[in-house]
């Protein structure tokens, strides 16, 4: 016959658990106990109180320590973490600020350049009396053989077609095709513009033609022998009514068989601004104003006899 389960039984409920539950109980009554213990004691007896106090401290000290260090461990971890990340934001952030001054730094420079060839080119302009507009080098030729570059001055500012233009530095080349508000110039370091020149050191006149590549080439009028050593300087002759003479033209580089290869003073590429001028035309050259023809002879009627 089977026996029923008592009515109080829990499903699960494994002896274990109640002897978990029973030692946990003793733990808990032991501790109220040692606690009352040491209350009373420290009543009674504060000096035996303090003796069983230092024996507690004696005993939990490296469990004390050993959680200092742990934490100190743990809270060096996280700090320097912290501190890690922190210096790298902060790395991050000059590299942003360094990054920025950079590129004001340049920005500064590129204005200072540019305010200086403005002033210069002001200056020149000055100086210049047949001086007709001033304009800027909106773009240049550098890839192929011909060699031309923009002006952002046409005939609206008094450009036409032949009039040289010069940069603060040097000469640059004349106009071959004239806008209303653009013109474009033949470079002097094209195959076709053919500058009239003399040599700075001593006035030996030569000729400077353009090889196309952005240099010259530089040939003595006297052939025999070369005139030309690395450093000279190239200027206009004033020969030929375009160009105004002691212009800078370019400086010698190398020497050739006979002659010598040159590069323009004024690259189009670095000069901003440019002065357009009228073509120059010496007084020698000038014809001398011509007579005026005498009158017809007058003629005598013949008398009638």
């Amino acid at each position: 016959m089977a026996v029923a389960p008592p009515t109080g039984s829990r499903p699960g409920w494994s002896r274990r658990a109640q002897y978990g539950l029973f030692f946990g109980l003793l733990a808990t009554v032991g501790g109220v106990i040692v606690g009352l213990i040491l209350l009373a004691l420290s009543l009674v007896a504060p000096e035996r109180y303090a003796t069983v106090r230092g024996a507690a401290l004696d005993a939990t000290a490296p469990v004390t320590g050993g959680l200092r260090a742990v934490t100190t461990t743990v809270g060096g971890i996280v700090t320097g973490a912290s501190g890690y990340w922190d210096a790298a934001r902060q790395n991050g952030e000059l590299r942003r600020e360094n990054t920025a001054m950079l590129q004001r730094m340049v920005e500064a420079k590129a204005i200072h350049l540019e305010n200086a060839q403005l002033k210069a080119a002001l200056q020149l302009r000055e100086r210049t009396r047949e001086a007709v507009a001033t304009g800027r080098i909106v773009g240049s030729s550098y890839a192929s053989p011909r060699r031309f570059a923009v002006l952002s001055a046409g005939s609206g500012d008094g450009v036409e077609i032949g009039m040289p233009v010069r940069a603060a530095v040097g000469l640059i080349g004349r106009v071959i095709e004239a806008g209303h508000f653009a013109s474009r110039v033949l470079l002097i370091s094209d195959r076709a513009n053919i500058v009239p020149a003399r040599l700075l050191r001593g006035g030996l006149p030569v000729i400077a033609s353009g090889r196309g590549d952005g240099t010259l080439d530089v040939r003595p009028l006297e052939v025999g022998r070369n005139p030309f050593k690395p450093g000279d300087l190239i200027v206009t002759s004033g020969t030929g009514g375009l160009y105004p003479p002691l212009v800078p033209v370019a400086r010698i580089i190398r020497l050739d068989d006979d002659g010598a290869i040159a590069v323009p003073l004024a690259d189009p590429a670095s000069a901003s601004f440019a002065i357009v001028e009228r073509p120059f035309e010496p007084a020698a050259q000038q014809a001398p104003p011509t007579p005026p023809a005498p009158p017809p002879p007058k003629r005598i009627p013949k008398v009638l006899r």
